[in-house]
């Protein structure tokens, strides 16, 4: 890997991350890898109106309406990751190249996989497959981890793309390596190079190498997690990558930075708001414009991004109105009022159900009567990728390069300050009406009553929001 200059920047001096001469290279300048060099195979894909599309798709979705800087986009993000595979593998093949018979078409095909791992991406983050779809296609099981292998056979057909078709299959088991939707791996192993791209046994991998510290970059956040260190000192053991053993608390800054930013960044109360309303105007808007048919066709998927809303607010139709209305509030920032939330008690965690808005307009008493559709309900869970277990119950260490022995390593063997619990259940309620917050909170608060015995809440919702009536 490269090394990295005072900024933070790779240099590309030292890299080795290319199966060709990097001189003859087209390349990009990122802001946090430095120059990317890209390979003529790969080329050939990032030049289609398919892959760039992902310009047109934020990272973080909304978020920079909390977080002015976090407008990047899955473009640049897929470049890295594409920098980042090459740069472990060549890393790989560097140190234990005889012994792991690493080759360029392992080295292509891995470099391909992080390209595209996120070609079928849809928009406005995760909240299109995990909030959109669920309220409009009932049923429909789908991933944008799934999508992108459609898209890769996609753009392989509709451009004559002339690629090893061994190649593309492997990419494809790469891209759905972390995912349900993993398929039966090729009968030539080499099972260490299915966990660089997407690590379906312990969640280590570039891709949130790339976006733990471009996103951090972005929205103004300190990051002291050091994803070059692990890549420097990383080895395979028995057909798995491994880590030094006294790289223990790297590994384990990983995921608790992880963890941070999705408590600060990614389910800020305000960006969590505007993501309720963004479902809303879609789900209103789906009707007219059937917007999740996309889904089915790749030749019809790739004209669907971000913009979408662009063209709902412009649209003069009659039948996009109530859509229209709720994109406005949010450019006005008249937003889902927050009322309140509250952490889900740990001896609770375990048979916890979602709360939904159901549920708090039934806890109501007495003064206004509430409706379902004046409230909203987030249940958002943080974990550190492995649910209620330690990721590092998965991952393996060694202790030094002369030793042949892989162990796992107990967390109160090396520090007792180290978390016990590793999932978060949080339950937050919106008014969607500034006038309701008194009543939603109180309902709130009485659902809590009713299910713990006490007010799980930190604090009372503010007096002062509670009387705020919309002028």
């Amino acid at each position: 890997m490269g090394a990295y200059n005072n900024d933070g920047v790779l240099s590309p001096i030292y890299s080795l991350g290319s199966s060709h001469d990097v001189r003859i290279s087209k390349h990009v300048h990122d802001n946090v890898h430095g120059n990317i060099y890209l390979d003529p195979l790969s080329l050939k894909f990032i030049d289609t109106e398919e892959f760039q599309r992902l310009r047109d798709l934020k990272q973080l979705g909304v978020t920079h309406l909390v977080y002015p800087g976090g407008v990047h986009s899955r473009f640049e993000h897929s470049l890295g990751v594409y920098w980042l595979a090459g740069e472990a593998v060549q890393k790989l093949k560097n140190y234990q190249g005889s012994d792991l018979d690493i080759d360029r078409f392992d080295l292509q095909t891995v470099k391909i996989a992080g390209l595209l791992h996120d070609v079928g991406h849809g928009p406005f983050s995760h909240l299109f497959e995990r909030e959109f779809l669920p309220q409009v296609r009932s049923g429909v099981h789908w991933s944008h981890e799934d999508m992108s292998v459609k898209m890769v056979d996609h753009i392989v057909n509709q451009h004559h793309i002339d690629i090893d078709p061994e190649m593309i299959k492997r990419v494809k088991e790469m891209i759905l390596a972390s995912s349900e939707f993993a398929m039966p791996r090729s009968s030539r192993e080499k099972r260490f190079l299915y966990e660089i791209v997407a690590n379906g046994r312990n969640g280590i991998d570039v891709d949130k190498f790339d976006y733990i510290v471009r996103d951090c970059r972005a929205c103004g956040l300190g990051c002291n997690f050091e994803f070059q260190r692990l890549m420097e000192t990383m080895r395979v053991m028995d057909d798995e990558i491994c880590y030094r053993a006294k790289d223990y608390l790297t590994v384990h800054k990983l995921f608790a930075t992880r963890a941070d930013l999705y408590r600060t960044v990614y389910t800020h109360p305000k960006v969590k708001a505007i993501e309720l309303m963004v479902v809303d105007a879609l789900v209103k808007a789906n009707d007219y414009l059937d917007i999740a048919s996309h889904i089915e066709d790749p030749s019809q998927y790739w004209k669907l991004d971000d913009t979408i809303i662009r063209t709902i607010e412009t649209a003069p139709n009659e039948e996009l109105k109530e859509a229209r209305d709720l994109i406005l509030r949010i450019r006005r920032r008249n937003l889902y009022q927050f009322c309140n939330e509250y952490a889900v008690p740990k001896d609770k965690m375990e048979n916890f159900k979602n709360v939904t808005a159901q549920d708090i307009v039934c806890s109501q008493k007495n003064g206004v009567t509430l409706k379902e559709e004046d409230v909203a309900v987030c249940n958002v869970r943080i974990d550190l990728t492995r649910g209620r277990h330690s990721p590092l119950e998965s991952i393996n260490f060694f202790q030094d390069y002369d030793s042949e022995e892989k162990f796992t390593i107990r967390e109160d063997h090396v520090s007792h300050l180290l978390p016990t619990s590793y999932q978060d259940m949080i339950v937050r309620v919106y008014s969607k009406k500034p006038e309701l917050v008194g009543a939603i909170s109180e309902a709130f608060e009485n659902f809590q009553l009713k299910t713990y015995g006490v007010k799980a809440q930190v604090h009372a919702t503010p007096e002062k929001k509670k009387r705020r009536i919309l002028s």
